[in-house]
């Protein structure tokens, strides 16, 4: 890599790492990203319609390199609080734990419980009622959500196709 296009690069990385605030780092990706095109386009073309092309097709990359890690992290919250429930009877409260690889959402934790099993031998589901608890400044706050969780072999997965919308917007 030029060592002209290492310093876009590197500011896309350090926005997405410092940032805990969702509003922050997606318009921390969006002005890296326009200053990476930028300068990509100025190093590749004097054409004002190309640099436009390049500057949107970065742009484009770096929201999509975002979303792509934010469903990681939401998929990792969600085999968590999946692998808690699959281990309690219907009416027994449990507990869950995440603790993200990648910062750009705070560590969650909540309570949970299964509320009904659905299915039969071949084909185990249960019905889940979670809390996710976090803090702020304001102090503590508790949040309930309802999913689904399917046993898959030996593991329990996540089996809802829209887990909550308020919590996660469209993008799970």
């Amino acid at each position: 890599m030029a060592p002209r296009f290492r310093v876009p690069v590197l500011l896309l990385v350090c926005a997405g790492a410092a940032s805990g605030c969702q509003s922050v780092l997606t318009a921390s990706t969006a002005d890296v990203a326009g200053i990476a095109g930028a300068g990509i386009a100025n190093a590749v073309t004097k054409s004002p319609a190309l640099a436009t092309g390049i500057g949107l097709g970065v742009a484009a990359g770096a929201t999509a390199g975002l979303q792509a890690v934010e469903r990681d992290v939401h998929r990792a919250e969600q085999d968590r609080i999946a692998e808690a429930a699959g281990s309690l009877d219907p009416g027994v409260v449990g507990h869950w734990t995440v603790t993200h690889r990648i910062p750009i959402e705070n560590n969650e934790h909540g309570d949970l419980v299964v509320t009904r099993l659905i299915g039969g031998a071949d084909f185990a589901c249960k019905e889940i009622v979670f809390s996710v608890d976090t803090a702020d400044q304001t102090g503590e706050h508790r949040a309930f959500y309802t999913a689904t969780v399917c046993q898959d072999g030996s593991v329990w997965k996540w089996a809802s196709a829209e887990p909550a919308t308020a919590r996660w917007g469209s993008l799970q």
